[in-house]
Parts: structure tokens; sequence; C-alpha cells
């Protein structure tokens, strides 16, 4: 690896979209530091030349310890890939508040807070790029996944209101918006899925919510497809604010022409 090979972290990195970025990127010649809960799946990463990193977002110590040695050993990064996420399903009346506020503590807070320590090297060199992975749920929203599209919803204010604030010291923030892609997240939600199914009041429109995300997920699109598109917005000359991949994302566009109450009704049909 050249002594001036670009530096990117990548949250999230242990499986999913994380772990097909940061090996695309290592095939291209970047420093890779790959950061998850747990550090045993990242193996076959180090053994391709990744530094592995702990990182806990929910955990203030865990942001402050890794942004600390990031900055020891490299100064400013080239570029952050804010990938990692939770989630949770389920009717925002029974869902309670705990849990949502775990939903916002990884994909708002624990993001935001670990963007904001790294972002003052960066800025003070006065050049990267910060990579946020939204989705197509922080443009639209079914039935059982309200909190979790409401996070990524304030993904995309907070992602908008940054591109405005770091312009004028040469930083540039990308959205990247996939469609529906074959992660773990079906088995990261499966316990919250059984919960509401068990509901007396919302039981059957979940297993409506399920059926369905089932039915559209065996189109599913594979990661390295979005791990292009990450590949794309970090080494393109002039990259667009947003980039929209994956199975289904023409929907987002589908969304924004409809009238709501035409779209709900098409939703409606689908899923309650």
């Amino acid at each position: 690896m050249a002594a001036d090979s670009p530096t990117v972290l990548i949250t999230g990195a242990s499986s999913g979209i994380g772990a097909a970025t940061a090996e695309r990127l290592l095939k291209r010649g970047w420093r890779v530091i790959a950061a998850a809960r747990r550090t045993d799946t990242m193996q076959p990463l180090a053994e391709r030349g990744a530094i592995v990193e702990p990182l806990d977002l929910s955990e203030t110590v865990s942001r402050q310890d890794l942004a600390d040695r990031l900055r020891e050993r490299f100064g400013a990064l080239d570029a952050l890939i804010n990938n990692a996420g939770f989630a949770e399903v389920g009717p925002l009346e029974t869902m309670s508040l705990e849990r949502a506020r775990g939903i916002f503590e990884v994909n708002v807070f624990g993001l935001m807070g670990l963007t904001q320590l790294l972002l003052p090297p960066m800025r003070e060199r006065g050049r990267g790029r910060i990579i946020n992975i939204s989705s197509i749920a922080g443009r639209w929203v079914t039935p059982g996944s309200g909190w979790y599209g409401a996070s990524k919803f304030a993904l995309e204010a907070l992602s908008d209101a940054l591109r405005l604030e770091l312009k004028a010291f040469g930083l540039e923030v990308i959205v990247i918006e996939p469609g529906l892609i074959r992660t773990p997240f079906p088995d990261l939600t499966a316990t919250s899925m059984r919960q509401a199914q068990s509901c007396a009041v919302y039981g059957g429109m979940m297993r409506k919510v399920q059926r369905s995300w089932e039915a559209i997920y065996r189109g599913a699109s594979s990661p390295q497809e979005v791990a292009g598109t990450i590949e794309q917005a970090l080494t393109q000359v002039d990259p667009p604010d947003r980039y929209l991949c994956g199975h289904q994302w023409e929907s987002v566009l589908a969304n924004r022409l409809l009238p709501t109450a035409l779209w709900d009704r098409l939703i409606r049909m689908r899923m309650t």
C-alpha cells in the first residue's frame, strides 16, 4: 500500500454493505479502517489488509476511543462512510419509546457523535468526503417501519444541513439511498417482528407486512451494487449530492409523483 493511499473509515463493516465496500476499496488500494462491534467477524478483511477497529456507535466512550486512535495514527481521514445501522419494527402505538430511542441512538445520535469527533482534522485540512448511508426508507415508509424510517428521514435532514455547513471548508457530504439489499436486515428485525405479530390489535397487519416484505425481498440486490455506488461517490470528480441504487429504488420517484392518497391506497392494499 502506497504511503499516499487515501484513508477511509467504514462503520458497520462486519457484514453486508460495509464489508462489501471495504473489500472493494482494498482492491482499489485504499487504506481501509473497518469498524464494528464484533471484530472477530472482520478477520477476513484484516487478512486482506484492512485495519480492524472495535466500535459501538451507541457508546460515547467507544466513539471517543476510536476517534482518538485514528487522529493519533492518521490525522485527518480522506473519507468517512457512515454505514452502521440498527433496526426494529412494529406499530407506532405499541413499540416502546425505549426501543425507538435505541434505533435513534445508533442511526442518528451515534452516527453524528462519531462524525463530530472526526470532522475537525478533516475541516482543518480542507478536503474530504462524508458518505451517509440512508435508505429509500428515508424517503417513504411502510406500516411497521415508522421509527426506523424516522431515523433515516432524520439522517437525510442532517446530511442536508451538514452539506451546507461544510461546503465552504472543502468537504463534501453525499447521501446513498439503497433500495432492498441482501443484508442481515431481516434477521436483525426478526425478534421485533415476532413480537409485533403477537399483538391482538396489529398482529394481522404485521403478518401481512411480513409477507409483502418477503415477496419484495426476493428481488433484493447484492451489497456489491451499493458498494459500487459508494466507490463512485468517493471517486467521482463532481459527485451528485444523492445516489439511488438497488432493488425498488424507482419507488422513490413514484412516491414523489403520485398524490399521497393514491400512494397510501397502494401501500394499504399490500400491507394492511
